[in-house]
């Protein structure tokens, strides 16, 4: 009778702030926030974005190696608006391409932006739960972990900038064309 091994899970994540200050039309970042569409394509590449349907979304998350293999998480996205000022998104489904059959691979996804008297605020969370692949079973688990934590704080690095920059530009000019 052959045993088999448990299979080890391994958990990582990673969160960000921002802050972000805006010097004109201030009153309307409220207005701008129920864009749903507008606002999650110049926080994200608009060329990974898929809408769905009104609230929901498509991303397919930039790619990248752990240990020379290429992984490409895909995730649903559901947006919603509420207090009048605040911006929600949340995954609600995830799949990973790249990493061989790996069945219970979970992304958790949970971000707001609030429109301040100042700008705009908000946090984002970024976690993933997995079984250990069968490609990497040789790897100490505490290394893969180090990996997926470095990895998720780049990929929230990443987007805190694109949104530092995006933002408050597409904001701009949301105000001048409505």
């Amino acid at each position: 009778m052959s045993r088999q091994l448990p299979i080890m899970s391994l958990a990582f994540n990673a969160r960000q702030e921002i802050n972000l200050p805006v010097k004109s039309k201030i009153e309307r970042l409220p207005d701008y926030l129920l864009q749903q569409e507008r606002v999650v394509g110049a926080m994200l590449d608009p060329k990974k974005l898929v809408a769905l349907s009104q609230g929901n979304f498509r991303y397919t998350v930039t790619s990248f190696k752990v240990f020379q293999l290429e992984v490409k998480p895909v995730v649903s996205i559901a947006v919603a608006n509420s207090e009048g000022n605040k911006l929600q998104m949340h995954a609600t489904d995830s799949e990973l391409d790249g990493l061989g059959l790996v069945d219970d691979f979970e992304l958790m996804l949970d971000a707001t932006l609030i429109a301040t008297e100042q700008g705009l605020v908000g946090e984002a969370f970024l976690g993933v739960t997995v079984s250990q692949p069968p490609l990497l079973k040789l790897i100490p688990p505490k290394l893969l972990e180090s990996t997926g934590h470095s990895i998720l704080n780049g990929i929230l690095l990443g987007i805190k900038a694109r949104v530092g920059q995006q933002l408050v530009r597409d904001f701009s000019a949301w105000c001048i064309e409505s």
